[in-house]
């Protein structure tokens, strides 16, 4: 099997600066085979075969590269394109680091760099989806010139931005999570959609494969697509087949994996400098986004898109979180048409659909700034509202933790007749 070897300092609360560096291997398979390279980063708990709509549309290949073959190099054929995806550290037939400061968006766009570097190319277009994105972003502003084009499909800023359809990280943190939610929601029932509170829950309670195969295909596809009939059966009937499959010869995502990536999607964040070197960096952005994803939401993607102008260029789609399996032709058409911009002289202002910053601007005066300060009202309530359940989560906690205590210290009643 293909690996990478790349090597990761053991965290600095476990062993300082005379930490061991742990040997992370990185499970990676090429398609096809041409000058263009792209690299195709995979989003949270999934593997490098989830990019197999992207890989038949843009090699023509259904089987991976012989692992003995040569990876080439960019002297190859001109009209030919060469795919690697991979498995993220974590997750699939990588390595599972126990420590969860070795899982980073940094950390994990260096495995891409090696990976890179161990493939001999020098430039690569780098696509990422979900949590993908967030690391191919990182990437882009570590490395810019390693990077020919960049595709985030279904994307966040990270950290918060996540919570909202991904309200698990608390869950998984806190018993007793969702009492305290079901109080803070009596507050405010339009602050949080109660299909993903339900989602939230099943997710929690998903031990079996079978269980998690429905949850995913309920968060990653919209509800028309699974009920389109296929043959004799729905879609819904296939795709779970599918998932089934794959979830019992696979296996689930162990716990450091999950915390890990978990941990990874909670800490990402680009600061404006970071910002600055992709916008500025001179290749193409194309932000793909399913209006109907329940677990990235379109507004953040959107706001994405506006700071990184004037290279960015949205595409929004009829689909859910997976879009690029709800959507593949339009997914990859777009992509395509990317990889073929950053070989023209097409100008950045060209490229982007998005309206200037100039204009932006004067848009937002003649509103009188009130988008603006309805905007900042929306977040701040959006992270105050996540601060009190963050503390109704912790006083619950407390407060079974005390009742247990009570229970084991109160004595015991001795009847005299048992003396």
């Amino acid at each position: 099997m293909p690996y990478c070897v790349v090597t990761a300092a053991a965290a600095a609360v476990a062993g300082g600066a005379h930490a061991q560096e742990e040997e992370v291997r990185i499970f990676y398979q090429r398609y096809g085979q041409g000058a263009t390279k792209v690299l195709l980063i995979i989003g949270f708990a999934g593997t490098y075969e989830s990019w197999g709509p992207q890989v038949k549309g843009l090699t023509g290949a259904i089987e991976p590269v012989d692992e003995e073959a040569p990876a080439g190099d960019d002297s190859g054929a001109a009209e030919g394109v060469e795919v690697c995806c991979f498995d993220n550290r974590g997750m699939g037939h990588s390595s599972v680091p126990e420590q969860k400061s070795q899982y980073t968006t940094a950390i994990m766009a260096k495995d891409a760099l090696a990976l890179m570097d161990h493939l001999g190319w020098r430039k690569a277009h780098v696509f990422g989806h979900s949590m993908g994105s967030m690391i191919a972003s990182k990437l882009a502003a570590m490395a810019p010139d390693r990077v020919a084009s960049l595709a985030l499909l279904n994307t966040t800023g990270g950290g918060y931005q996540c919570i909202p359809k991904c309200a698990v990280a608390f869950c998984n943190s806190f018993s007793g999570f969702w009492t305290a939610y079901y109080r803070v929601e009596k507050i405010n029932r339009n602050m949080v959609d109660w299909h993903t509170i339900s989602l939230a829950c099943r997710f929690l309670r998903a031990r079996t494969p079978e269980q998690r195969a429905i949850l995913d295909l309920e968060v990653h596809y919209t509800k028309e697509y699974l009920e389109e009939a296929v043959g004799s059966s729905t879609r819904r009937q296939m795709l779970y087949q599918e998932y089934l499959k794959g979830l019992s010869s696979g296996g689930m995502q162990s716990r450091h994996g999950f915390e890990g990536q978990l941990n990874a999607c909670w800490t990402h964040k680009l600061s404006t400098k970071e910002l600055d070197r992709i916008r500025l960096a001179g290749f193409f952005v194309l932000i793909i986004h399913g209006r109907d994803d329940v677990i990235a939401q379109l507004y953040y993607a959107r706001r994405l898109a506006e700071k990184l102008q004037p290279a960015a260029k949205l595409v929004e789609l009829h689909g859910g979180h997976l879009v690029s399996h709800e959507r593949p032709a339009e997914v990859n058409m777009s992509l395509m048409e990317m990889i073929k911009a950053s070989k023209s002289n097409t100008d950045l202002e060209e490229w982007s659909n998005l309206p200037k910053k100039s204009d932006a601007g004067s848009l937002r005066k003649r509103d009188g700034d009130g988008v603006n300060y309805l905007i900042v009202t929306y977040n701040l309530l959006g992270k105050l509202h996540l601060i009190l359940l963050f503390l109704f989560g912790v006083f619950h906690v407390i407060l079974e933790h005390a009742r247990t205590a009570l229970r084991v210290l109160k004595p015991a009643r001795v009847s005299a007749s048992t003396l």
